[in-house]
């Protein structure tokens, strides 16, 4: 079994925190979340300039496991940008050059989810589209258009016993939401980002991890499943029932109600064969410490180098076609963000406008956050990253992402 990587903590005040501050960020954690039963644990780091300023557990061990749903995104994306590095795929190649079902897609335009006509997309949906969230897929969760009942009734998201390749095929059949490039809305693109990794590689998506960014990172406790030497350390996943639009045991009420824990039928247990990139990796506080230190780090973290580093500067810049910020791509539906003053990359989000944002920031900080409440972000500017943990769903059920920009960038000196 591998050793979990260790976390030294440093000075803060010599990193460029006040030390007192930084104790009220887990006073306000304890009192607004844990004690009062919101959350079931929060784990909380701080790091500057490569050295951690600040590391906090609140009913979690610091070796703990977490599902990092969304924050599986980041993930995929650096790998099939390094597929783009090595001149075997482009941004502007159509989506159907390696998946041929999807030259046929067609556009939803009226009509309900068993009975609607379509018309043909303005374009094929390119590689970029898929990275930038504006390929016309969607999520069946959103629960808000027919497109999203075609998804829930065909199990898109969640496919057992199926692959990747069979969730492709499957959306071959389904009508896009929009026309490529129209719109920005939040879906399971970045899943088919992971099949591209795989027919480009020609390996599965979680070996294509393992050998080219876990193991390069030292991120010995991430991947898809836990197996039974570490499963105790895989933490009980809860939901609010009242908010959760994911479905929670019936009979259920409260603010926290466990969903899934870490016995043999949790789907974590055991090797899927469904390979979630957007969605479907544990890991641990200090596993995503190294992804972020390589991002922080310009694409390299002590010898192991997974991207160039003018590959990163671009990925962190704003893609999104209008030039402006997610509001202003017409699609106001679910994500792991706020809208104003926020832009897209190629697999996370980018700060525009701190002032539009409403939120204490630096412009080009960019990150992602998970269904269970779990975000990260990275601030070139102040060399800054920082990892917030719990397991929660949904996560807008508390604006605690909010709160935690605030706090955080109050602490700087």
């Amino acid at each position: 079994m591998s050793t979990p990587t260790s976390l030294v903590v440093g000075d803060p005040a010599e990193l460029g925190f006040d030390p007192a501050r930084l104790a009220a960020i887990d006073a306000f954690i304890a009192d607004r979340y844990v004690d009062a039963g919101r959350y079931p644990g929060y784990t909380l780091l701080i790091s500057r300039h490569g050295q951690i300023a600040h590391l906090s557990t609140n009913g979690y061990d610091q070796d703990a496991i977490f599902r990092f749903f969304s924050m599986s995104k980041p993930v995929t994306s650096v790998a099939l940008l390094s597929l783009m590095e090595k001149g075997l795929v482009k941004l502007g190649d159509p989506v159907s050059a390696y998946i041929p079902a999807f030259a046929d897609l067609r556009v939803w335009q009226d009509g309900t989810a068993t009975n609607y006509t379509t018309t043909f997309p303005e374009r094929e949906m390119t590689v970029k589209d898929l990275l930038t969230h504006t390929s016309g897929l969607t999520y069946g969760f959103m629960g808000r258009h027919p497109v999203d009942a075609m998804y829930r009734a065909e199990g898109i998201e969640r496919m057992p016993g199926n692959s990747l390749a069979d969730m492709c095929a499957k959306l071959a059949e389904v009508p896009l939401l929009f026309s490529p490039g129209t719109q920005w809305s939040y879906s399971v693109a970045t899943d088919v980002c992971g099949h591209l990794v795989e027919l480009i590689s020609g390996q599965p998506l979680d070996e294509f991890f393992r050998t080219n960014i876990f193991e390069p990172l030292g991120m010995v406790d991430t991947g898809f499943w836990v197996d039974d030497a570490r499963a105790d350390r895989l933490v009980p996943n809860f939901a609010n029932p009242l908010l959760s639009p994911f479905g929670v045991p019936e009979g259920v009420s409260g603010a926290m109600a466990q969903i899934d824990g870490n016995g043999p039928d949790s789907p974590y247990r055991s090797p899927p064969t469904f390979l979630s990139g957007g969605g479907g990796l544990v890991s641990t506080v200090a596993d995503y410490h190294r992804f972020t230190q390589m991002l922080v780090g310009g694409g390299r973290l002590d010898d192991a180098r997974i991207l160039g580093r003018k590959t990163l500067d671009f990925a962190t810049q704003n893609h999104l076609p209008t030039g402006g910020d997610l509001a202003s791509m017409g699609q106001a539906v679910f994500s792991e963000t706020s809208y104003e003053g926020i832009g897209f990359g190629l697999g996370w989000s980018v700060m525009l406008d701190p002032a539009r944002a409403n939120v204490p920031s630096s412009p080009g900080e960019y990150g992602w956050g998970g269904a269970a409440s779990t975000v990260f972000w990275v601030d070139p500017a102040e060399a800054l990253t920082v990892i917030g943990l719990t397991q929660l769903m949904p996560s807008s059920a508390y604006p605690i992402r909010t709160e935690l920009k605030a706090l955080v960038y109050g602490a700087l000196t």
